[in-house]
């Protein structure tokens, strides 16, 4: 039993970091119709940027504040000078452009930075607090709980209680009426990538000190198990996301704990695999209306 809690907790810890990366996922698919494979190479480039001004200062918090606007700022780029010219009328283009760009900037990372893994420090403890022999969540995992919360509340307000939300849905859906009605299409999708890619860097930021250390591929396989998490909840529906990065954490945790680390990728794709079968458009997606 003792196990079966430990494994519970450490599921969940592990899965509100996916989660994290999974509303990054949501929110772009929201913003630009676009799942976006270099996610997690954008974000590993933003916690490059974190780490260099935390090397430089000493500060955690200035170097997270910087992987963030770093984040930003790597949204608006690669969408003003990328994926804004991306021919959109067949979405495999947009993916073969997304595998290249992954392929660039984990090559630029490693001329600047190398290849090896690099430290990657965290505001608070790591170590988990007990209750009699069963250690549960550290002050680090309640960390990022809390910045999940956060940014599933923001995202929240941000689609249902502001208008911006509303023109961001809006140019995805209908770019073209949204024009006529005066809505700046560009704007919005530059601005729905670099909320995005922030929040991407805030996933990196939270899941790269539980891993390895900071490496130009730290989040490839994040990616995969992000990905799925973002499937299995709905790709339109950010409460779904962070109910899938849970689901998948908690996953990974039984199937490490009672068959072993190697079984653990084949899970992971065989619970992607059984949504697709079932549920394709997620289990937090609403029902579509049926054409005559």
């Amino acid at each position: 039993m003792d196990r079966f809690v430990f494994l519970t907790f450490d599921g969940l810890s592990k899965g509100a970091v996916l989660a994290a990366f999974a509303l990054a996922l949501v929110l772009i698919w929201r913003a630009a119709r676009i799942v976006n494979f270099a996610q997690g190479a954008m974000a590993v480039a933003a916690a490059y940027a974190g780490y260099s001004v935390t090397t430089a200062t000493g500060s955690y918090w200035l170097g997270f504040g910087a992987a963030l606007v770093g984040g930003l700022l790597i949204g608006m780029l690669v969408e003003r000078a990328v994926m804004r010219f991306v021919d959109h009328s067949s979405p495999l283009s947009e993916v073969i452009v997304a595998l290249g760009l992954v392929l660039v900037m984990q090559a630029v990372l490693g001329m600047i930075y190398g290849n090896e893994f690099l430290p990657a420090g965290t505001p608070f403890s790591r170590t988990a607090l007990s209750v009699g022999d069963v250690p549960l969540l550290s002050r680090y995992d309640l960390f990022v709980f809390g910045a999940v919360l956060l940014v599933l509340l923001g995202l929240a307000l941000l689609f249902t209680r502001t208008s911006v939300g509303l023109r961001m849905r809006a140019s995805a859906f209908a770019p073209e009426v949204s024009r006529l009605l005066g809505v700046n299409v560009g704007g919005m999708l530059t601005l729905g990538w670099a909320l995005a890619s922030a929040v991407g860097a805030l996933a990196a930021m939270l899941v790269i000190p539980t891993e390895l250390g900071l490496h130009p591929h730290a989040m490839d396989l994040v990616f995969v198990s992000a990905f799925t998490a973002a499937v299995v909840g709905g790709l339109d529906s950010p409460p779904g996301a962070v109910v899938g990065g849970l689901a998948v954490g908690l996953i990974l945790s039984y199937v490490s704990g009672y068959l072993g680390s190697d079984v653990t990728p084949m899970a992971v794709l065989v619970l992607l695999l059984a949504v697709l079968l079932v549920r394709p458009g997620g289990l937090f997606s609403s029902t579509v209306a049926r054409q005559a």
